[in-house]
């Protein structure tokens, strides 16, 4: 099952975050080397800027506020705990689980056009 992006109109902003390890989303965001900020224009639904981000030292909850003051509003990530999805959701971002380990824009754009398919949470905890 394909997950909707949803609903943009202008001035509406997406800005999408992937963890990344070796360039490709980390199966386990909490492990990742650093994040991918994607910036989303809502009339095209295209990509219009990203950014790679080194995040802070990990510790629990700590990503969640972080992201949020870099005004995050999704997460597409490999594997998360249900902790740290309730986080990002007192923090009005939208988590998917169970993305595929490809480059970050391939997953924005998928995400963008209704194509990524959410997998099993490769998170156990």
């Amino acid at each position: 099952m394909a997950i909707p992006a949803g609903e943009m109109s202008e001035g509406d902003t997406m800005k999408i975050a992937i963890p990344l390890t070796g360039g490709k989303l980390s199966a386990h965001f909490g492990h990742c080397e650093r994040f991918a900020i994607i910036d989303i224009d809502p009339v095209s639904r295209a990509i219009i800027a990203k950014e790679e981000v080194v995040p802070p030292p990990h510790e629990p909850g700590s990503y969640p506020a972080w992201l949020a003051e870099r005004k995050a509003t999704h997460i597409i990530s490999g594997g998360m705990g249900q902790q740290a999805q309730n986080l990002f959701a007192q923090n009005d971002i939208t988590v998917i689980v169970g993305a595929p380990a490809l480059d970050p824009e391939d997953i924005a754009n998928m995400y963008l056009r209704g194509e990524l398919q959410a997998g099993e949470n490769a998170c156990d905890h």
